[in-house]
């Protein structure tokens, strides 16, 4: 099987998979981002629950996501996890470099109040 930039993606995603797990008090904070769009949830990994959630589509943005777009679905994020009581995530980048619209996203979460 080929080397892919994907199949390198998520051989990393496993190994941030593998040390990290999103518990009710301390949800995992997902990212997953397409061409079209930047996706946040708060997952409880202890029952498997998605306790919030939040995209580039809920604020309106339906196009290509840039920098400021992506810092605005982190503002989002913190506002609906701190409506529910919670403050401390772990951050789960997905696999993906820690720069650009992955870091700009955990800067409005950051921003909006998460600790992490």
């Amino acid at each position: 099987m080929p080397i892919t930039k994907e199949s390198k993606r998520l051989r990393i995603k496993l190994g941030i998979r593998r040390k990290i797990s999103g518990t009710a008090s301390r949800p995992r904070l997902a990212v997953f981002k397409s061409n079209k769009g930047i996706y946040v949830q708060a997952i409880d990994d202890t029952t498997g629950n998605t306790l919030a959630f939040s995209s580039s589509k809920d604020i309106g943005e339906g196009g290509k996501v840039n920098v400021t777009v992506a810092k605005a679905v982190g503002a989002k994020i913190a506002e609906k996890l701190k409506g529910k009581g919670l403050e401390t995530v772990v951050f789960d980048r997905g696999g993906y470099p820690y720069h650009g619209k992955i870091k700009s996203l955990a800067e409005g979460a950051r921003e909006g109040g998460l600790q992490f």
